[in-house]
């Protein structure tokens, strides 16, 4: 097939388009560089079935037909989403719609990358796609939080509407190769102090928990919802929960660092409790996650740490 990746120079969005041509497609990818990175797509230079193009989805572009569309772009990280807070804003309401044009005119099957914080700072606990949510419409988190449930309306829109075969995969935390070392997310923020023997920074008390789910689950997990008949909401993440200070500890031992833990004040909106409900994609795609944090955390060292020795 020939697909549509944007936010393709991206953590997930470049992992997508490797898995997607190993499947044997050809890849369009799309990223402006606002949070990507060049160096995550610069092995695919010279592949006759992926094409780059430099470009910002809130522009309106048009690449020709193609047979799915897989929008996996917007800042994810908090300080990015910060900094980008209006671009944000536009990715996930001007950019989102314009993908879902194209997806439209050529009849493209389309996937969009939402995520937990639709669900803000949770009061049902697991999160299940039925949950509405907690969030905060005007809080720092915001610029975020509702860029990505307005997407998911405009999603739901344009399937309701224009009959548009659209998915959409709630993404709780993930990680893996790829996500950038000085992101500000728990996992790189953890690694990166602990590989240069830095304190490791706990934001609040360290008893908020996350749930942390490998990149190649995940991977597996979109794939298969891409491929269904699903059209409302679907939980991807590894509904195992772990206390911010337990996964401090995991990242020592898979590191021997001798750091030391600090704290520091709880973000605000900061979400205290994260863990998906995956009955869902369990009984729709027969999918659950299989690699467990202490692996995942071992097969992701090695990039981190060629990383810290690149100058990161």
């Amino acid at each position: 097939m020939r697909i549509l990746v944007t936010g393709a120079a991206g953590f997930l969005g470049s992992n997508l388009t490797d898995r997607l041509l190993a499947l044997g497609h050809h890849v369009l990818g799309i990223d402006n560089y606002a949070t990507g990175e060049h160096e995550n797509i610069a092995h695919l230079q010279g592949n006759p079935r992926f094409e780059f193009h430099q470009l910002d989805i809130c522009t309106p572009f048009d690449l020709g037909p193609v047979d799915a569309i897989y929008n996996m772009a917007s800042p994810a990280s908090p300080p990015e989403y910060l900094r980008l807070a209006i671009e944000t804003l536009r990715v996930g309401s001007v950019g989102v719609e314009n993908t879902l044009k194209l997806a439209e005119k050529y009849k493209a099957n389309y996937l969009h990358a939402s995520t937990s914080e639709c669900y803000g700072d949770p009061l049902e606990h697991p999160q299940r796609e039925s949950y509405w949510g907690n969030v905060n419409p005007v809080g720092p988190r915001s610029v975020y939080d509702e860029s990505k449930r307005f997407a998911e309306a405009m999603v739901m829109a344009y399937h309701r509407a224009r009959g548009v075969n659209t998915h959409l995969v709630r993404i709780f935390n993930t990680y893996g190769p790829r996500l950038h070392p000085s992101d500000g997310r728990v996992i790189s923020n953890f690694i990166m102090q602990a590989l240069k023997n830095d304190p490791i920074t706990i934001y609040g008390d360290g008893t908020q928990t996350r749930s942390f789910c490998y990149v190649d689950d995940l991977l597996d997990g979109i794939l298969l919802l891409a491929a269904s008949d699903e059209h409302l909401p679907v939980n991807i993440g590894n509904p195992g929960e772990f206390t911010i200070l337990e996964c401090a500890e995991e990242v020592l031992k898979i590191t021997g660092s001798n750091s030391k833990l600090v704290f520091a004040p709880l973000p605000e909106d900061d979400p205290t409790r994260r863990r998906p409900d995956i009955t869902k994609a369990k009984n729709l795609l027969g999918w659950e996650p299989k690699i467990s944090l202490h692996e995942g955390l071992s097969r992701a060292l090695p990039y981190f740490q060629q990383m810290l020795a690149a100058g990161h």
